[in-house]
């Protein structure tokens, strides 16, 4: 008979291999920035694109000091998830890819090394991985810091080939592939007197809406709390409160939406609720007990990203 699998020692290679991996991962996280993109106007659209939004691209505006060789374009993701790409042509344009396969600690540092290298980078020229480093450029340095992101909303990954030109094979393979796994997006148009980015996305047996908002998070869960015991933490009929997610230093509200319903119909009741939760967080009464138990509950729903 052979020996038994079960008790023979694993080499320690391996072992010292994982370790040093889980060392790894573990000096990563302790890194990692809180609120990477914080100080920029377009911080909640930007964690927003990072984290669930599907196929959007916009045209940067830079900081007045960085010297623009050609135009910058911001993206949710490019091929192959790469940091950057110069696409080639009569008019190069720099592209940035902020869902990318390899990423540091700081992901607004990663993307202002990504977006200097597109002014050096040769037409046709791709890059992996941005090369940041500590004490380099900030994200606040490369771009204009009060600028908003004027974003168009893409339903499909047609996009990452320039008009006019037809792919190959194995390139409009790879974008069919992307293509079927899209979920339909869009930015609900908000008024002029509400805060942060939402989104609605159709997830297929639902719809939601995820709502990046900028408020410190003790506050807006206070304020959340405030509603929710107030029977006002909804978007109206056809809408759920699902819960809040934590990303990059900010808390997202989710909120269950009748799928049947166009995204524009939900921008009304957004700026409702808009003015109901700025009315909360404006409240300083000490939260009821009613209210305590509603913030501890809406807590015990909580999540984090990263």
């Amino acid at each position: 008979m052979g020996k038994s699998k079960r008790n023979t020692p694993k080499p320690e290679s391996n072992r010292a291999q994982r370790l040093a991996e889980r060392r790894a991962a573990q000096e990563q996280a302790a890194n990692a920035v809180t609120r990477p993109f914080q100080g920029l106007a377009a911080e909640c659209d930007l964690v927003a694109l990072r984290e669930f939004v599907p196929s959007a691209t916009a045209t940067l505006k830079l900081a007045p000091g960085v010297a623009a060789e050609r135009s910058v374009v911001l993206a949710t993701v490019l091929p192959g998830a790469v940091a950057a790409l110069v696409r080639a042509g009569d008019e190069e344009i720099g592209f940035v890819g902020v869902q990318v396969q390899q990423q540091g600690p700081d992901p607004a540092a990663d993307l202002a090394a990504a977006i200097l290298w597109t002014q050096s980078a040769e037409g046709g020229e791709s890059l992996a991985a941005a090369d940041a480093f500590e004490g380099g450029p900030s994200l606040i340095d490369v771009l204009d810091p009060g600028a908003d992101l004027e974003l168009t909303v893409h339903q499909d990954f047609d996009w990452w080939v320039p008009a006019g030109v037809t792919p190959d094979a194995q390139v409009a393979a790879t974008i069919e592939q992307a293509k079927q796994a899209i979920m339909p997006s869009a930015r609900i148009a908000l008024g002029p007197d509400a805060t942060g980015a939402a989104w609605w996305v159709d997830a297929g047996e639902k719809a939601h809406v995820r709502w990046v908002r900028p408020e410190p998070e003790d506050e807006l869960m206070a304020a959340l709390a405030r509603l929710h015991a107030a029977g006002g933490l909804h978007l109206g009929d056809g809408s759920r409160f699902a819960g809040t997610f934590r990303t990059h230093g900010l808390l997202v509200p989710v909120f269950d939406l009748d799928r049947e319903r166009h995204p524009d119909e939900w921008a009304t009741p957004a700026d409702e609720f808009a003015a109901r939760l700025a009315a909360a967080l404006d409240t300083d009464e000490p939260l009821s007990s009613e209210e305590r138990r509603s913030r501890d509950g809406l807590r015990s729903r909580q999540v984090t990203l990263r």
